[in-house]
């Protein structure tokens, strides 16, 4: 079997219903390529964000700005923003153009290219593992602004699926996680987490 698995299609990503697309990046493999090597890591936590209903999402309301322009794009793209001025947080842009739908990776499991997740996380003086949190994700995995726009349909970054099986009792469904200021949408269930995941991984080697 590749390692890899098999490429995640155009048509996965661009399915209307991106609470549904977040629970579906459960267990599928994020993956990046550059000069120094090839790193990839399980996806065991994500968020979704609404559009321009959601009054967590960036694009609320319908608005545009220069950061959050790659919403808008066609599913299938990669949108990176700088968060407080110091994290690089990877999301997910889903459905069709102009219709800014996004799914934030909040935490994978190391699966390829350790030592270089582990050296990478160790010069930003961060505990190699677990890899949990957003930002933490992106310097394991070597995702910058470089990143922000990119098609996920090709190197350097892209989304494989290992055909990893996660049942609904392993995966915990909660409110989002610093979203205090969406009233009401920050009470959303739109926060998916794989429990244990350790043990459900350990099942693949």
């Amino acid at each position: 079997m590749n390692m890899l698995g098999d490429l995640l299609p155009l048509s996965f990503y661009l399915q209307k219903d991106v609470v549904f697309l977040a629970k579906q990046l459960l267990g599928k493999v994020l993956v990046t390529e550059n000069k120094t090597g090839l790193t990839a890591g399980i996806i065991t936590e994500t968020e979704a964000y609404a559009g321009i209903h959601d009054k967590a999402s960036h694009a609320y309301g319908g608005k545009i700005t220069p950061r959050n322009k790659i919403m808008y794009l066609r599913g299938g793209h990669a949108y990176v923003y700088l968060c407080y001025g110091i994290h690089y947080l990877f999301n997910v842009v889903t459905n069709e153009v102009n219709i800014p739908d996004a799914i934030l990776i909040r935490a994978i499991e190391p699966y390829l290219g350790q030592d270089l997740m582990s050296e990478r996380l160790t010069a930003k003086k961060m505990k190699p593992y677990p890899i949990h949190g957003p930002g933490k994700v992106s310097v394991a995995l070597g995702i910058n602004m470089e990143h922000n726009g990119m098609s996920l349909l090709q190197p350097p970054i892209y989304i494989s699926d290992i055909r990893l099986t996660i049942a609904d009792e392993d995966i915990l469904v909660t409110q989002r996680v610093g979203v205090e200021y969406a009233e009401e949408d920050a009470l959303l269930p739109y926060r998916f987490v794989v429990k244990n995941p350790e043990k459900l991984i350990a099942k693949l080697f």
